[in-house]
């Protein structure tokens, strides 16, 4: 018997060994801002979230946002799955797993699974490929499209209800139509002015912005607050006079800052509500493949000193000073590991300071980052 103990508690040891050693290297993968800067830095939860029911599974997971109730919205595209990944759906099953999720899930911020819905239904155009997610501050949820005849928005209620609908499918009018958009990438609303601000997008090269109850057209802008034109114009150039295509995100600050993601120039311009050009910043000029500004948000902060900067190129998230640009540090790496990614294509943030983030291509993930400091 005492010979038992022994090899138990010896074996128990080195398990525990083994656990704290573990540990002891995730608590370790702590990225972000220098030590100098004093900026915020961030580890990866790697058990967000929780396993999903019913045998689903996601695909190309597009767009992610949080509520004032800190759940947590992402979006993603099940017709992206692989015949692999959606095994279980066939006749006969050529496998017990998996079949697609609905396109749109709420979670807590344990990662439990609270809702979940989407697809087409009666009275409103569901996009053909789903892209980008936005939460107002009434709880209704807004999504996009990018697809070829991608050329609306939907606002539904947080139960799945359709509300309204912005253009519709179909052809493209043109960066100057005040009826149709251009593929939308991203929106998000200012709720003073219940106004309702879109970068569009893959089509158009424009901010638009609606009146968030009517859908009613209000104002447009392209590059430093220009009219846009849609003439083919090369990529990679910091200082084109118009935005390239996509015009992939659009973020407004409390102090009434418009802050707009042109990906393929490789940076963020920042405006007034009026549309009034205020300065740019540029990011690794160098960056090729699909540019280096893919998605941002500020900081959660009472003054949002930071700006987080999603890279789905080089994947990675810059940490800049929101006032001047200046990278003051970064976090994650291409990769398919916990805390890596591949094509991080949007970001959020709650009110606790964690980051949510989204993968496409065959990333396919969502993942989670605990503000450490």
């Amino acid at each position: 018997m005492r010979s038992i103990r022994t090899v138990f508690f010896t074996a128990t040891f080195a398990a525990l060994t083994v656990v704290s050693a573990y540990a002891h290297d995730v608590e370790q993968r702590v990225e972000g801002a220098s030590v100098v800067s004093g900026g915020p830095r961030y580890a990866v939860d790697a058990t967000w979230p929780k396993p999903l029911p019913n045998n689903w599974i996601l695909g190309q997971v597009a767009g992610v946002a949080t509520a004032n109730d800190d759940t947590i919205w992402v979006i993603h595209r099940p017709l992206t799955l692989t015949e692999d990944e959606r095994g279980n759906t066939f006749t006969p099953k050529r496998s017990k797993c998996c079949s697609a999720a609905p396109p749109v899930l709420q979670f807590d911020r344990a990662g439990k699974l609270l809702r979940s819905w989407g697809g087409k239904g009666e009275g409103f155009d569901w996009p053909a490929n789903e892209h980008g997610i936005y939460v107002d501050p009434k709880g209704d949820v807004w999504i996009g499209g990018n697809a070829n005849t991608d050329h609306m928005l939907l606002k539904f209620t947080p139960d799945g209800k359709f509300v309204m609908q912005i253009g519709k499918p179909g052809a493209s009018l043109g960066s100057n139509s005040e009826v149709q958009l251009g593929r939308p990438a991203h929106m998000e609303m200012d709720a003073a002015a219940n106004e309702l601000y879109v970068a569009d997008g893959y089509g158009n090269r424009r901010v638009i912005v609606f009146d968030a109850s009517s859908g009613a057209y209000k104002r447009h802008w392209g590059a430093y607050g220009k009219r846009p034109d849609d003439a083919k114009i090369p990529d990679y150039n910091p200082e084109s006079p118009q935005f390239g295509n996509p015009v992939h995100c659009v973020r407004i600050t409390k102090d009434n800052l418009v802050y707009v993601c042109d990906r393929m120039n490789n940076r963020i311009q920042v405006f007034k509500k009026s549309g009034e050009f205020v300065r740019q910043f540029v990011f690794e000029t160098a960056t090729r493949g699909s540019g280096s500004v893919w998605d941002l948000v500020p900081s959660e902060d009472p003054s949002q000193k930071y700006l987080l900067v999603a890279d789905g190129t080089n994947n990675e998230v810059r940490i800049t000073v929101r006032e001047t640009g200046e990278v003051i540090g970064s976090f994650g790496r291409p990769g398919r590991q916990a805390g890596d990614f591949h094509w991080i294509h949007n970001i959020a943030v709650d009110s606790q300071g964690s980051v949510y983030t989204t993968e496409v291509d065959t990333g396919k993930r969502a993942q989670r980052f605990v503000r450490m400091k």
